[in-house]
């Protein structure tokens, strides 16, 4: 039975992790942030896998998820950190590296953040490039840094509540496991039905003439 309840539980919180990160992946898409967009394909891919081995009783491809999860929760915090400007951390000079410096664009919610009223400016400056348009945000009622924060923070609680269930199940399996194997399961002598054995016995037969 606990196993179940965990199972399902990691089941259901892998579930709202792939809701969450497909909002995100899309509105990363089109805010032309490359590098959230790869990492976020590749979270996606392992929180499937994860899933699968919820389902198929894999302890492997749980640990795998585990592992990743670590690697997830970095990743976030180190975007928290970004937006934030914490330590030597600057959008300023390193904007472009969310976009492996192919385009200038930022977070997608700079423009459509709640309540942000965008206002082309005309002329442009003259250190504005030809092919972008120079625009004037104003009546933002969260600026996009703190909506980038709060979408990493909840993946955070995300991964940190998946990864102590992962390996909640993953003790869960194995326990099963060797409780099994000591009962005797799939004895590895193999099994041997029961032989039968021939009643019929055969009788000499005189023929008289």
């Amino acid at each position: 039975m606990g196993c179940c309840s965990g199972r399902c539980t990691l089941a259901f919180i892998c579930g709202m992790q792939l809701v969450s990160v497909f909002e995100r992946q899309i509105i990363d898409f089109l805010g032309y942030q490359w590098a959230p967009i790869l990492t976020n394909f590749l979270h996606i891919i392992v929180v499937i896998l994860g899933l699968f081995g919820t389902i198929q009783f894999r302890p492997r491809y749980v640990t795998g998820y585990a592992a990743w999860l670590v690697i997830w929760m970095t990743w976030n915090v180190f975007i928290i950190c970004f937006y934030l400007e914490v330590g030597e951390l600057s959008k300023q000079d390193t904007d472009l590296v969310l976009t492996f410096n192919l385009s200038m664009h930022r977070s997608w919610w700079m423009e459509n953040g709640p309540g942000c009223r965008v206002t082309p400016v005309s002329p442009p400056p003259s250190w504005a490039p030809e092919d972008h348009r120079y625009i004037s945000i104003s009546g933002c009622l969260m600026d996009f840094q703190f909506v980038e924060v709060a979408h990493s923070s909840l993946q955070i609680l995300l991964a940190l509540v998946g990864f102590i269930y992962a390996c909640y199940v993953v003790k869960l399996i194995s326990e099963e496991e060797d409780s099994f194997d000591f009962i005797g399961g799939f004895d590895s002598y193999g099994y041997q039905g029961p032989q039968k054995t021939s009643h019929l016995q055969l009788q000499p037969m005189y023929m008289s003439k």
